[in-house]
């Protein structure tokens, strides 16, 4: 496998560009095994890419004596997906890689298109409870089907088609094709159902990640507050757009919502910063860590692709920075991937200040493969449609940290609380009201450590893929 996998890293060298070029006819090829074509590739492609493959004994280079012995290993599983998870390091060391048989799905996500009610929501045990659950709604997307219904923030639902939620059916339940959300109450100490429910079906609906803009004139300052809901490449136009926006007014301040960010494109995180700053264009943003071959023969090769660096632009547009020193970052434990990783990678250049509550601790990073030669999206095996997303990267910064797999600690500790969300880009929404007050004055408002409820997962972490940070794919 060794000299298969070099070439297939040669190949596949150009990692963050945004397509790879064509290889000639003759590399276009590789031998199938009839009958083994989808365990092959995830083989092939986990012995090549995957950033635990130093610790698998399966994965070794040299595990296998012959063809025939490749084969009979491959054949001694019930289904790519068993394949899949056999090679795959144990939890919570891999809590994220997965395959899908259709790639459509992955590239639907990449696009910010998902099949939902609009009913973004964190799903809480109830105080005492180990088994019964509680949803409460964080936000509606804009132009969903939820978003002509009688739902919005801040509602607390019970149930799901008039079953009690726990922590057992909660997934089948809440993906539902319509969704009856039975409604009730919590007054901080105990929840209650109540004879209200509002059905919402699903349908096809693209989030545009930027959610909320404005500038909050306090005395002297002029504070800039961005909602930023998702890393969603497609739609960095209209994040460097908003930017424009924001610095028209002239921001002596940046917030910086992350709260209900599950992470998503690292170029699009590169981009961000370079929003928010704008002085470091050509520095080091961040550093990829792979497993010990492909970082051997990266360094050997083209160890520029080890590293990305901060723009200037999004594609020929120049970026709209605001060449900040400082920023304010609003986190909850739903915020991951490349929303740590901003805050991670600004930390050596500027100051960051955290409000909110612990992020959700995601310091690796994916890439799609296909059954090609070259696991990228030309020429690929026309016989089946699965992809993998397998980590293949652990980010660090310009000061060579990287470890927070447990989550990034906030300056201010202070909880979202289920009995009082407040309205989003309301000045006196409770997290937004603490930022505000912590710019104007210098005041470090009190940390609130007491939470009733333990967060149990949220809407996003229903989907595959959407917590993860993902490199461009080829």
């Amino acid at each position: 496998m060794k000299n298969m996998k070099l070439i297939q890293v040669l190949f596949f060298t150009a990692i963050t560009a945004l397509f790879l070029t064509a290889c000639d006819d003759q590399d276009d090829q590789i031998e199938r095994i009839s009958g083994l074509e989808i365990e092959d590739f995830i083989y092939r492609g986990m012995n090549t890419w995957y950033l635990y493959e130093d610790d698998i004994a399966d994965l070794a280079d040299n595990r296998f004596a012959s063809a025939a012995d490749y084969q009979n290993y491959l054949r001694g599983f019930d289904s790519p997906e068993s394949l899949f998870a056999a090679l795959k390091a144990p939890a919570p060391t891999d809590r994220f890689s997965i395959i899908v048989n259709d790639y459509e799905v992955l590239n639907n996500l990449f696009a910010g298109n998902t099949t939902t009610t609009g009913v973004e929501y964190g799903l809480f045990y109830e105080p005492g409870s180990d088994t019964n659950i509680y949803g409460v709604v964080r936000y509606i997307i804009p132009g969903s089907p939820a978003a002509s219904q009688n739902i919005s923030r801040g509602d607390i639902f019970t149930g799901i088609n008039g079953q009690e939620l726990t922590a057992s059916n909660y997934r089948n339940l809440l993906a539902s094709s319509t969704i009856t959300f039975n409604l009730g109450s919590f007054d901080g100490t105990t929840v209650t159902s109540s004879s209200e429910a509002v059905t919402v079906s699903r349908a096809a609906v693209t989030e545009n990640p930027v959610f909320f803009k404005t500038v909050f004139v306090r005395g002297s300052k002029r504070i800039a507050y961005l909602i930023y809901n998702g890393f969603t490449a497609n739609f960095d136009t209209q994040l460097n757009a908003a930017f424009a926006e924001l610095k028209a007014q002239n921001p002596t301040d940046l917030i910086l919502d992350l709260r209900y960010n599950s992470g998503g494109s690292v170029l699009t995180a590169s981009r961000l910063a370079a929003m928010i700053t704008g002085q470091f264009t050509g520095q080091l943003f961040a550093k990829y860590q792979y497993n010990s071959d492909i970082q051997a023969q990266f360094e050997a090769t083209n160890p520029d692709e080890l590293r990305i660096n901060f723009p200037n632009s999004v594609g020929p547009t120049p970026i709209n920075s605001l060449n900040l020193t400082k920023v304010y970052v609003i986190t909850t434990g739903s915020s991951a991937s490349a929303s740590e990783l901003v805050i991670n990678c600004l930390k050596p250049y500027i100051q960051v200040r955290q409000i909110g509550t612990k992020t959700t601790g995601k310091n690796t990073g994916s890439i799609t493969l296909y059954d090609s030669p070259t696991f990228g999206t030309q020429n690929r095996n026309p016989n089946h449609k699965y992809a993998m997303q397998p980590l293949v990267i652990k980010t660090i910064n310009a000061d060579d940290f990287g470890d927070y797999s447990n989550g990034i600690e906030p300056d201010l500790n202070l909880p979202e609380q289920a009995q009082n969300m407040g309205v989003l880009g309301n000045e006196n929404e409770p997290l937004l009201a603490a930022a505000l007050n912590y710019i104007e004055t210098g005041n470090r408002p009190a940390n609130r450590n007491a939470v009733n409820s333990i967060q149990f997962s949220d809407s996003k972490k229903m989907i595959p893929f959407a917590t993860d940070m993902y490199l461009p794919t080829k």
